[in-house]
């Protein structure tokens, strides 16, 4: 495995070579502001990085015993789905339906197994205990969390997590902002606020 596995190095020129790092005044998924976004959509697109972005997480999970995978719609779906393939294991997502996270499609966690939750881009980590708490009410137990990109700062979930890259990029609430103060024009580049049906 090691000819695949990427550097924090190598991941992050990746990002960069991929047009993935984006400069500006942005609103996150978690409803803070920034002045950097992480398009992981440029990484996801390429699947051989996917796979090898997939099996360096895979490699820093030290064993950690996992039974399945889950992640949030829409972001974390195609890299939780690579880890998942890695480990040779089931994959499921999450959806909101009426704005609240649920596991839909049959989708279902057995009492008692090892859930590894899969997120792309990773800054409060409000999503990611969402999953959690659904794991938790199907008698599960979140063993960890791997996301490609950690943008560092307190999280909201407790289990150990596996950034892939760590970036420590600002990020402000919007009454705080001193981009909206100069309004600068910002953008909502994020999938949270696409409705599903």
């Amino acid at each position: 495995m090691d000819d695949v596995m990427m550097s924090d190095s190598e991941v992050l020129q990746t990002l960069k070579e991929l047009g993935a790092i984006h400069n500006g005044h942005f609103v996150l998924t978690s409803g803070r502001h920034s002045d950097t976004y992480v398009q992981c959509a440029r990484i996801l697109e390429n699947p051989e990085v996917t796979t090898r972005l997939a099996k360096t997480a895979v490699a820093r999970l030290s064993g950690l015993e996992v039974d399945i995978v889950a992640s949030p719609a829409v972001g974390g779906i195609i890299f939780g789905f690579a880890v998942a393939q890695t480990l040779g294991v089931d994959f499921i997502f999450s959806e909101r339906e009426s704005g609240k996270m649920t596991f839909r499609r049959g989708f279902s966690i057995m009492e008692g197994a090892r859930v590894l939750i899969v997120e792309d881009v990773i800054t409060t980590g409000g999503s990611v205990k969402e999953v959690s708490d659904l794991v938790r009410e199907a008698n599960g137990v979140p063993v960890g969390v791997v996301s490609l990109i950690d943008r560092g700062g307190e999280k909201l979930f407790e289990e150990p997590s596996y950034p892939i890259l760590q970036l420590n990029i600002d990020s402000w609430e919007p009454d705080s902002c001193a981009l909206c103060r100069r309004d600068v024009p910002i953008v909502s580049p994020g999938s949270r606020r696409i409705s599903s049906k």
